[in-house]
């Protein structure tokens, strides 16, 4: 016989409530600041690369258009593509969104922030950093980044989230994943609609288009109010 949920609420131990509490508390400082800013540009990629690549300077670039256009900028708030992007916007007078978490390595907060928080769970911040956005940005990046990337095409691809523009940026970084994209559509993996999730291109005045064409949302609203009713819906 199945345990209803209230009685294995009962057997959580002491320890198990604390864990929950401090994911709770985690999360909920993200979804606070989220409230704070309208959605905008949310960038991923890796934490390694020096200002002067190729693929930071694109970023950097991007981060100062949007900046001119009206577009928060949100990064992990840490070095490398996220500094670079957070530059170009703060340069430029933008909104420059800093979501850090606490790492053993790599992550530290970058001078470009004029907001920034630090998380202790990877969980909370990868859904602050989804409802952050209006468009989702991919810079080349390793593990991480590819997380990211595969939580975020996932939660689409099942109606979990909203529909909303994703670019992989840099044509020659990532025709390896276009691929295997192929690969998995040629084994029936997956549909032949889903790999239009995403756009892969060099051009970063694409992003600037889809972001200027959904325009700027109030601070108040949010794409993903209303969105868990309207799928549970669906479901009945």
């Amino acid at each position: 016989m199945l345990k209803t949920e209230e009685e294995l609420l009962k057997k959580l131990s002491i320890a198990d409530l604390e864990r929950a509490n401090a994911y709770a508390k985690d999360l909920g400082r993200g979804l606070q600041i989220v409230r704070s800013f309208s959605q905008g540009v949310t960038f991923f990629g890796s934490a390694r690369l020096a200002q002067n690549n190729k693929y930071c300077k694109m970023a950097y670039k991007l981060g100062g258009l949007l900046a001119e256009n009206g577009h928060t900028v949100i990064t992990g708030g840490g070095p490398g593509i996220m500094e670079a992007a957070n530059h170009g916007a703060y340069e430029l007078g933008g909104r420059s969104i800093g979501l850090n978490i606490t790492l053993a390595h790599e992550q530290f907060p970058n001078p470009y922030l004029t907001d920034c928080i630090t998380f202790e769970y990877f969980f909370a911040r990868k859904v602050s950093l989804a409802m952050s956005a209006k468009v989702f940005v991919f810079f080349p990046g390793g593990f991480g980044t590819m997380d990211e990337l595969s939580e975020i095409l996932c939660l689409m691809q099942e109606a979990k989230m909203p529909k909303m523009p994703v670019f992989l940026i840099g044509k020659d970084y990532w025709k390896a994943f276009d691929k295997i994209i192929g690969k998995m559509m040629m084994l029936k993996l997956i549909n032949v609609k889903d790999a239009g999730i995403f756009t892969i291109t060099d051009d970063v005045q694409k992003v600037v288009d889809a972001a200027n064409k959904i325009g700027h949302p109030k601070i108040s609203e949010n794409f993903y109010d209303g969105f868990r009713e309207a799928s549970s819906l669906a479901t009945k």
